[in-house]
């Protein structure tokens, strides 16, 4: 479903800073993976390759068999809006919208509208106990509320891949485990793919495999390691 073959990237000019090197990461179809890293590591450029926003230097990324390679800028949009979920520590949860509204951008984007859309809205509110909260907006709502939020917003089209980064960097540690909990059930329970970036072990320790960024490059962790 993933697949980074020996990808690096670098930044800056004149002197470029490297920031992956010859990096190579294989992720299965349903399968859920954390990748853990100190700040500047790499783990978000990671990411961003995934999810054609960046592009690299070097080596070749495959993403549910297409070779990004071979698609422009447009084509690597339609891609992301079609096919990938992301969440983030900042929620990005738009202010001047209901939360119903928030949860349903993507199905507008991708041209889906009234009561169909309306539907998979409520059911996806529903997966992340917010049943109650559709008309609320999100200054009435806490931290955690605005994570599930964002989850919701993430998942609501059904995507094949979801992207999170550090989604529970703003939360106090209970809300975080909730939060990441249901991060993973919800992923699982659809069957998507899924690749978590944190610093934080709790978070790591909910994946299906823990995978360690750093100048080398991504090498698996043991569970009892990374909660070490």
């Amino acid at each position: 479903m993933i697949s980074l073959r020996s990808v690096s990237k670098a930044f800056g000019a004149p002197v470029p800073r490297t920031v992956l090197h010859e990096t190579s990461l294989e992720v299965a179809p349903g399968e859920y993976v954390a990748v853990m890293g100190e700040s500047g590591t790499g783990k978000s450029t990671l990411l961003n390759l995934i999810a054609g926003l960046e592009r690299p230097d070097t080596g070749a990324i495959v993403v549910a068999d297409i070779d990004f390679a071979g698609l422009n800028d447009d084509a690597l949009t339609a891609l992301r809006r079609e096919r990938m979920g992301f969440v983030f520590q900042a929620f990005h949860v738009l202010p001047y919208l209901s939360v119903q509204q928030n949860v349903g951008l993507p199905l507008a984007l991708l041209g889906l509208r009234g009561p169909a859309a309306a539907t998979q809205v409520e059911r996806m509110l529903a997966e992340v106990a917010l049943s109650d909260r559709g008309d609320s907006m999100p200054r009435e709502l806490s931290g955690g509320e605005l994570q599930r939020v964002a989850i919701a917003r993430a998942l609501v089209h059904d995507p094949a891949i979801v992207l999170a980064d550090e989604p529970t960097g703003n939360l106090d540690p209970i809300t975080a485990a909730q939060v990441v909990n249901l991060l993973r059930d919800t992923i699982k329970a659809r069957g998507a793919t899924g690749v978590l970036v944190t610093h934080s072990r709790p978070a790591a320790m909910s994946a299906d495999r823990i995978l360690s960024l750093n100048a080398d490059g991504l090498h698996e962790i043991l569970p009892d390691l990374a909660g070490s």
